[in-house]
């Protein structure tokens, strides 16, 4: 596992292919070295919260969640709703990386404050391209306000 007070990307996959070709696109572009990768909804709410597997350990703010939609326990609408409705991390931005290309999901996610949504195309090259300028985006040229 990746040092929890370095972390800049946040990924929430429960799919474990699709999490490697995302991480791999990622490393790729330089953008992998403080990566923590979380397999559901559940997994992000503890490590932004400090509870659960992240109880009691710093861990810092992610400058970016990438965030799958279907996931178990808890989804990425969940998810979403709980990050932007919080003063704390709403400010954190959100892409939702999905497979999910129906519009009620894609409103859905921009009803709850989601920055980007971005559906997973199904090749290799395109995956790598789209997460790769993504992460480049959300972690270099977009601005963020510092917390107090």
């Amino acid at each position: 596992m990746s040092n929890p007070e370095l972390i800049e990307i946040l990924l929430a996959e429960d799919n474990p292919q699709d999490a490697e070709m995302t991480i791999r696109a990622l490393r790729g572009a330089g953008l992998a070295e403080h990566l923590l990768w979380v397999r559901d909804g559940v997994g992000v709410l503890d490590f932004l919260y400090r509870t659960g597997d992240f109880s009691g350990k710093q861990t810092a703010r992610p400058k970016l969640i990438l965030l799958d939609l279907k996931m178990p326990r808890l989804d990425g609408i969940e998810v979403l709703r709980t990050i932007k409705g919080d003063p704390g991390t709403k400010s954190i931005p959100v892409v939702m990386l999905t497979s999910s290309a129906e519009e009620s999901d894609i409103a859905r996610s921009y009803d709850l404050g989601v920055n980007s949504y971005v559906v997973k195309p199904v090749d290799f090259p395109k995956l790598n391209d789209e997460v790769a300028s993504a992460g480049i985006y959300w972690l270099f040229m977009n601005r963020t306000p510092k917390l107090a």
